[in-house]
């Protein structure tokens, strides 16, 4: 995008190689005050893309903030080339509810790029394409998994766009799901005017978690190095997967859940993913795995009505066998392997035994 747009955010210059501090209008309150998101902007002396960095587009999904917010204190951000726009919550009005929704109760990632007589979610989502995205070159959007479910780091992008393929594998996460998103979703409709934009998952809402943030921090400085802001190489993990394919494993019935599996964990075919009982420990049902792959995301609530999902499977690829995957992670011992120990923590996983737990 032009730099002299970049510069100028509503009379305020940003000259090359400083960082300011601007404040962007997305709506009023119920009282007619400007509701006004922070951003920072950080522009490099030497000319190159503009990427911006987004959070809290859910207004529960504040690992992304963390992150954002790291970012700005990190002293080692220091971009050589392009610009940066920094974005901790974008959606305003929903984080200072806690809650994932706008007050209209509309899902603001359903409403880009927005209409100016439409709703309050779709005048929210113009004012913030508008400012940002048609600012930018590419785009990192940090989310999380909904409420009352924790998600393995993963990225999802359209590999169709060679430029977004780019930069999803730079990223550098093991895992990428392929896929253009849903209709009025902040990443597809950024892609299709123009902007590149990946979407990172992970964690749970309403927590800063530390290896999330970790995670998400690699992928930024990968991505940045990759588009030659920051000076390096990006650093990609041996093994990395893209699925085609994922699977919500439901509850066959009500009860209560025995995981068997952690966030992270490769699995079999018919491997068991839960057990489920009564609140005597009466097995009820087990649910199994519809086919190789990882467990993209778990819900953390082990309490389940029938239908409810229980378990998110991607299919591993043809030409990735799970012990491949496995091997890789062992033999590194690296953010994996202590991604999958510190999500564990939130959830109960007991050894599937096969005893039978029915009365005598």
């Amino acid at each position: 995008m032009d730099d002299v747009t970049v510069a100028n955010w509503d009379g305020d210059e940003i000259p090359p190689g400083q960082t300011k501090n601007v404040k962007l209008t997305i709506s009023e309150s119920y009282s007619g005050m400007n509701v006004r998101i922070p951003i920072q902007v950080r522009r490099a002396e030497q000319e190159g893309p503009t990427v911006f960095i987004t959070a809290a587009l859910h207004g529960d999904e504040i690992n992304g903030t963390g992150v954002v917010r790291q970012l700005i204190q990190d002293g080692n951000l220091n971009i050589v080339r392009g610009n940066l726009i920094l974005v901790p919550v974008l959606n305003l009005l929903a984080f200072e509810r806690h809650s994932r929704y706008l007050p209209d109760r509309r899902d603001l990632n359903r409403c880009f790029p927005g209409s100016s007589a439409g709703s309050l979610s779709g005048r929210t989502a113009k004012a913030i394409f508008d400012a940002i995205v048609r600012r930018s070159d590419f785009g990192i959007d940090l989310h999380t998994a909904a409420v009352r479910r924790t998600n393995y780091p993963n990225v999802r992008a359209d590999l169709s766009i060679p430029e977004v393929a780019r930069i999803a594998k730079a990223f550098g996460t093991e895992l990428i799901i392929d896929g253009a998103g849903p209709k009025g979703a902040f990443r597809r409709e950024a892609c299709r005017a123009g902007c590149p934009t990946i979407v990172f998952e992970g964690g749970e809402v309403w927590k800063v978690e530390p290896a999330i943030v970790e995670s998400s921090m690699k992928g930024i400085f990968n991505v940045l190095q990759e588009l030659n802001m920051l000076d390096g190489q990006p650093n990609i993990p041996a093994q990395q997967a893209v699925l085609k394919q994922t699977k919500w494993v439901r509850a066959e019935s009500g009860g209560f859940l025995q995981f068997h599996v952690n966030p992270g964990d490769v699995v079999r075919k018919d491997q068991p993913l839960v057990t489920n009982t009564n609140l005597l420990g009466i097995e009820k049902s087990v649910l199994y795995a519809p086919f190789a792959g990882v467990v993209l995301g778990m819900t953390t609530l082990p309490s389940v009505a029938p239908g409810e999902p229980v378990c998110h499977v991607g299919r591993l690829p043809k030409n990735m066998q799970p012990k491949r995957l496995e091997k890789g992670r062992t033999e590194e011992r690296g953010l994996e392997e202590r991604l999958i120990e510190e999500l564990s923590t939130n959830v109960h996983v007991v050894e599937r035994t096969g005893k039978d737990t029915s009365p005598t």
